[in-house]
């Protein structure tokens, strides 16, 4: 998707919503690397500034746009009526979708784009990295009270917006094909990596036999839990709302905690080249662990809660076996910034591993003192 036709769209997906007042102005807003973002700025007949997300989704990742919205749609009207319910403030709780002024939750344009809009949740922190451990706890608690509040929500009627997009034993399998093709002759400088991938086959398969024989139930995810989708409250610290809900999909409730572990637990670089430097940390891993078991506990299962370091486990060694997959396949999914990068974000991710590995019972122990 060109960057260009975001622009090209703009008015026409600005002309499609009422935002309560005169749009002053709209400038391309954030970080992110998937759809194309724009902040837009209004002014109430009030006097009052307001602000606004608007997104043009991007249709090659994400190939259903309908069935994306209908995800966030049912999640945040549900999350709003508890966040109602019990007392708390809508607006800054849980996002909103904007509808447009035909009642539809997302605009399609004129070239076949879709687009949505959100109120900007105001004057929160939204942090890149840990700080601060304190951060990482309270990063713990919103997506642990994200899955609490969601625990009766009817998992199996969402959409995978991602196909198998969390599934490791597919993952595995696209790993064999890429190994099997070796589309650039790669294969030959990496066997290290591929055998520490091959060597790990029936782990991939560990919790996706637990949900397919029932022991595990499905749950709706986030699918994408790093500290920068968690809006954090200025003054007190405290997480006050769960963002990006492209991936929001059903899945299992230790991804969620896993990926979170995998990004969150270590001071390192994703694609730092000195390994010394890639270290698991344990105390990191007790203070998210306490934080997510202390709002999600009383929701989850006792296999749930016993299989979560296996969660911080696989989402590690699958986000590895995905760059490593790219790498031998040419590097066309994750963008790289020089030669050689997807490989060492291989090796990161795998360092971790073998961290987690050496801590196993450690791991386990934690886990155990916080249920």
């Amino acid at each position: 998707m060109a960057l260009c036709k975001a622009e090209e769209t703009l008015n026409e997906a600005l002309g499609a919503y009422d935002f309560g007042g005169q749009v002053a102005g709209a400038l391309r807003y954030g970080q992110g690397h998937i759809n194309d973002t724009f902040c837009v700025y209004v002014q109430t007949p009030e006097g009052d500034a307001r602000r606004f997300i608007l997104q043009r989704i991007n249709t090659d990742t994400f190939t259903d746009p309908k069935g994306l919205m209908e995800n966030i749609v049912g999640v945040t009207d549900y999350l709003r009526a508890i966040v109602e319910k019990n007392g708390g403030d809508t607006a800054r709780e849980t996002m909103t979708v904007l509808r447009t002024k035909e009642g539809a939750t997302f605009y399609a344009d004129a070239t076949g784009g879709a687009g949505r809009v959100y109120p900007v949740v105001e004057d929160p922190l939204c942090l890149q990295k840990v700080e601060d451990p304190k951060q990482f706890y309270e990063s713990a608690r919103a997506f642990g009270r994200f899955q609490q509040l969601l625990a009766d929500y009817p998992a199996a009627t969402l959409h995978e917006t991602i196909a198998k997009f969390h599934d490791t034993r597919n993952r595995f399998a696209n790993f064999e094909k890429a190994l099997a093709a070796d589309a650039c002759g790669r294969a030959k400088d990496v066997q290290a990596e591929i055998d520490f991938v091959l060597a790990r086959k029936d782990d991939c398969s560990v919790m996706v036999n637990l949900l397919e024989a029932g022991e595990l139930p499905l749950r709706v995810t986030h699918n994408d839990t790093k500290l920068n989708n968690i809006l954090l409250d200025r003054k007190t610290g405290e997480g006050v709302c769960v963002i990006d809900l492209d991936t929001v999909m059903p899945g299992l409730a230790a991804n969620d905690y896993g990926d979170s572990i995998r990004f969150g637990a270590n001071h390192s670089a994703e694609d730092e080249k000195d390994l010394s430097k890639v270290n698991f940390d344990i105390g990191l891993f007790e203070i998210y662990t306490k934080g997510f078991l202390e709002t999600a506990g009383g929701a989850l299962t006792e296999k749930e809660k016993e299989t979560l370091p296996w969660g911080a486990k696989l989402m590690t060694l699958e986000c590895g076996i995905r760059f490593l997959t790219d790498y031998l396949e040419g590097d066309h999914y994750f963008k790289v910034h020089r030669e050689g990068q997807n490989l060492d974000r291989c090796r990161t991710q795998f360092k971790l591993v073998r961290d987690m590995e050496a801590q196993w019972e450690d791991m386990a122990a934690v886990v155990k003192k916080y249920m």
